[in-house]
């Protein structure tokens, strides 16, 4: 194996500057989508005390640990509360995997809200966010959302702004402030190659893997809002037609 790696090696050392040259390009068009994310989404990312307000909070699913929120989900449905407490927002979405019948992101999330004292009426579920491309067309496509503030990590929260972006929302960006361990540092990494991908969505804007029919849940949970009604009707449901059956993940 040795052998064959030194036999394609360059020989000369106009062979090794063009290997150079032909790397450094390499690792410029890879840092390219990041830097686009970074500098597209700069001047949208606030704090929970700062951020505009908006009729809607969009929550991106972010694991389960034996049935319940990891950490970082946990941590953003935490903004996710002060959010709504403070009146930034009026309705929560929670966007995220259901494509196995013994794996719920958004009934978790929704139960985990309700605890800490968001009414259920005010939360819809998105049971096919398999991806945030997926969330942010869904949001728009399915149920209406035109302005939006998102909630997620840092390192992931300009993704979803230039996707939810790209798929029509006006968003703004709630970055949730982690300690910067393991986990932070494989995000962060992993985020760099999630941008081509990123890229590519927000040029091609494909179908999210289940569109489905327009849901009004948003519609209804923001009337309650003006209503004072009680009805949990279509408000914090949510479809599941075609999400448990899906396949695919986060």
């Amino acid at each position: 194996m040795l052998g064959w790696v030194r036999g394609r090696l360059p020989r000369t050392r106009r062979g090794w500057r063009r290997l150079v040259q032909g790397g450094v390009l390499v690792c410029v068009l890879a840092l390219l989508p990041a830097t686009w994310l970074r500098l597209s989404t700069d001047d949208r990312i606030h704090t929970v005390t700062d951020v505009p307000s908006a009729p809607v909070g969009v929550v991106f699913g972010a694991g389960l640990w034996n049935g319940e929120p990891s950490p970082y989900l946990a941590h953003r449905l935490d903004a996710a509360v002060r959010l709504y407490k403070a009146g930034r927002v009026h309705a929560l979405l929670v966007t995220g995997d259901n494509s196995r019948h013994d794996y719920d992101e958004p009934d978790a999330m929704r139960a985990y809200l309700v605890k800490r004292g968001v009414p259920d009426r005010r939360i819809v579920s998105d049971f096919a966010g398999f991806d945030t491309w997926d969330s942010c067309s869904r949001a728009r496509r399915v149920f209406g959302v035109h302005k939006a503030v998102l909630v997620s990590q840092g390192f992931h929260v300009r993704r979803a702004l230039a996707l939810c972006g790209a798929a029509g929302i006006d968003a703004y960006g709630v970055a949730v402030d982690e300690p910067h361990d393991v986990t932070w540092y494989f995000g962060g990494t992993r985020e760099v190659v999630a941008a081509g991908k990123a890229a590519l969505d927000a040029v091609f804007e494909p179908d999210p893997h289940f569109l489905g029919p327009r849901e009004r849940g948003i519609e209804e949970a923001l009337a309650e809002r003006g209503s004072g009604a009680g009805s949990r009707s279509g408000a914090g449901a949510g479809s599941r037609s075609g999400a448990g059956a899906s396949s695919g993940s986060r």
